[in-house]
Parts: C-alpha cells; structure tokens; sequence
C-alpha cells in the first residue's frame, strides 16, 4: 500500500498550518480525515436523491430508502453478520452502549445484578453502565490490567458469579493500544452463560471484524473513526437478543401501529431506529467502508504495524521517553507518551504550533489514568495515509519542544 497515493483521495491533508507548516495529523483515534469519495457520494445524494426514507412512495423516496437499505447490507457484509436485521443503525458508538445498558438491562437486570467492566474502557462504556447503575441498583465489576496495560485474565475469571448478566469491554484500549483477547474473553463468558458487548471504536478500523467468527452479542462502532462521516455508528446485535429487549426510543419508523391504548413494534432492525435516519450519513458510511475494503485489511495492518514500530523505535530515542502500553506485538496504532517532566498540555499546544496534530489529556479513560497515576498523555494514533515522514516531523518537534524546557 503506497499512503503516499493513499493521502491524495483526503484533500484536507494538503493543508498547511499557520500558513506555515504542511498538516501531520495524527490524531486518528479521536476522529479520521474523510477520502473525496465519503464525502462526494454525500453530495451526490443531497443533490440528486435527497428525500425521507421509507414511508414515501414517490420516486425519490423509494430511490433514497434503497441507498440506506443498501448501506446496511454492506455494513452486513463488512461485519459478516448473519442477516441486516441484525444492523442497527446509530449516531456512532456511545448511543450504541447506550442503547443495549438501557434496553438489556430494562429486560435482563434488577438491583444486585453485575456488569464486567475492565480498568481501561472509554466513559461512554463506563457512564451507560453507572447510569443503568443509579436507575435500577446494578452493579460494576471491574477487570485489574497489569502495569504494562494487560488485562488480568485471572481475575476475570474470578469476577463471574449468579448475578453476572452481561460483559461489556474495548476491543481496542483507545490509550494502551491493547489489543484485548476478545475471543477468549467471549468464550469464558458464554461459558457462564452470559453475553457480550465488544466497544469496537478503536478496533473496526484497523483490523478485520466478523462477528459470528468472534460469536459476540452486541459489537458497536463510529462511521467517523473509519472514514466515514459523523453522526452515524452502527449496533450489531444478535437477533435472539434484539428481539428479547424493549425499544430505545419511540417515534416515527419504531412502530408498526399506535393508539392511545396500545403501541406495536415494528420488525427488527427498525423497532431501534426512532425517527428520521441519518440516510445520507449511512451512504457516506458505506462509501467508507467501500473504500477501506478496496485497499484490505491485509494492507492497512502490514502499512500501520509497521508505522507503529517505527514510531516506538524513534520516540524512544527521546530524552525522557515514557510510552504506555504493552509491548509492540499487542499493540495497536496509537501510542500514549510523556517526555520528561513536560505538561502533556504544554506538548501538544506546542506540536500544534509546528503543524503536528496529537491529542492530549485523559482521553475519555479518566479511571485508567488514576491506574496509572497521571493525570494524561500526549497521544499520537495512525491511520492508513500516515507515513514515517509523519512519524519523523512528531519525533523532530518533540526535540524542538523539549529543548524550550
């Protein structure tokens, strides 16, 4: 894969910073940049197709309803779910979690009842759960990692008891760059006869996804971490579960027939999906993921290993250096860093000075920071149009920042 040629699809990547400095963003795990094909099929449809999906009988509301039905088929196919009632379509990765804490746990959960947690998730897979906590008096069981960002996979084991309803964990930690052994993880708890959730925010991008080889219960992703437009995310749930677990929100789509005395559902996925849908984002979405399919994953992860290590081998020539995270066989592409005794603040201000986009601070994973006792990190994350002349830029300009101090 030449990211070379790759960069030439995403047009913001040309841009230059204070007029000065050519744009390095890597910053890719907080959102990624979006090729001309995301963003003209995006156009294309407002300019051509634009109408409400599926109550329409005219011509350009059968032609849209099509478009969006067709999104999910390849979403679908992307993940190799079994069927596209099993897709629900989301505003990204937070209102899925949000949607299975509230909905499984109305069915499934009463005061007492557990969830699995581990030390490095995201808010968003936190927060749903503390919510669902403070309704219904649940419980959180959190999983240790060890000092060098591991799951403890013991003490997961240990967690499971009569009151365990569901496991809900990152595929991917959004700061470790753990890769998380999910398959086991699901095994061990479909041996207790308990379900899975998979945050799959950080992994969807990066590595193939298939469900049913996985065997998770639920799996969640953003389209604005993979190329794709924001606003728009996706659910995957088994059926046997989607159809066991009471609506998320009601209005227009969900229903089949309403009156003051009673309301039916409507069929699976649309008994999720409450309103007008984001159509022209789901083209976007699918044009995406079209897109990522075209270059393969093969490529993608050969490309970004080998942007990952050499990345750790130039930070590490850094006075200073700390990374966090495993070591580079588990890790994914994002690398969390201080140097010396340099504000992650202060870092960042200044890389963004010098055209060098990171994230800094707790990155939604303010409990995995107390683990770790800091209070944030700079953090630089790869995607498929970065380059070692991107990772070399970051390593010169942490040299320039440090030097100031």
């Amino acid at each position: 894969m030449q990211a070379m040629q790759v960069k030439n699809d995403f047009p913001i990547l040309q841009k230059v910073i204070y007029e000065r400095y050519p744009l390095v963003y890597l910053d890719n795990a907080a959102t990624t940049q979006k090729p001309r094909q995301v963003v003209e099929a995006m156009t294309e449809e407002y300019y051509n197709v634009n109408a409400n999906v599926h109550r329409g009988v005219h011509f350009l509301s059968q032609q849209a309803t099509e478009l969006h039905e067709a999104s999910r088929e390849t979403v679908r196919h992307f993940l190799n779910a079994r069927s596209t009632t099993e897709i629900v379509f989301t505003r990204g990765t937070t209102e899925s979690i949000n949607l299975v804490a509230s909905c499984f746990g109305q069915a499934f959960m009463k005061e007492g009842d557990e969830v699995i947690l581990s030390e490095m998730e995201h808010h968003s897979n936190i927060v749903s759960w503390q919510l669902l906590q403070a309704r219904q008096g649940i419980r959180l069981r959190v999983i240790p990692i060890t000092d060098d960002g591991r799951l403890c996979m013991d003490d997961f084991e240990k967690l499971f008891n009569e009151r365990t309803k569901i496991v809900s964990i990152t595929h991917v930690s959004n700061v470790l760059g753990t890769v998380n052994p999910v398959k086991d993880i699901i095994r061990i708890a479909h041996e207790h006869g308990v379900p899975v959730l998979i945050d799959g925010a950080q992994s969807t991008p990066h590595m193939p996804i298939d469900v049913q080889a996985l065997d998770c219960d639920f799996f969640a992703f953003s389209g604005h971490k993979i190329y794709g437009p924001t606003g728009i995310g996706v659910l995957y749930g088994k059926e046997k579960w989607l159809d066991s677990i009471p609506p998320y929100m009601g209005g227009g789509e969900m229903i089949k027939n309403v009156s003051f005395e009673k309301t039916t559902f409507n069929e699976l996925p649309y008994k999720f999906e409450a309103g007008t849908p984001d159509y022209v984002a789901s083209t976007g979405l699918a044009k995406a993921l079209d897109y990522v399919s075209s270059i393969g994953f093969d490529a993608i992860q050969a490309h970004e290993k080998d942007l990952t290590a050499y990345a750790m081998q130039r930070l590490m020539e850094v006075e200073g250096m700390k990374i966090y995270g495993p070591h580079l066989e588990e890790h994914d592409a994002v690398i969390s860093f201080q140097v010396g005794n340099i504000h992650h603040l202060d870092m960042g201000t200044l890389l963004d000075r010098l055209g060098i986009a990171v994230r800094t601070g707790h990155h939604c994973a303010e409990p995995l920071m107390r683990r770790l006792g800091i209070e944030g990190t700079c953090r630089a994350s790869f995607a498929l149009y970065n380059t070692r002349q991107d990772i070399d830029a970051l390593v010169d300009g942490i040299r320039r920042v440090s030097q100031m101090f």
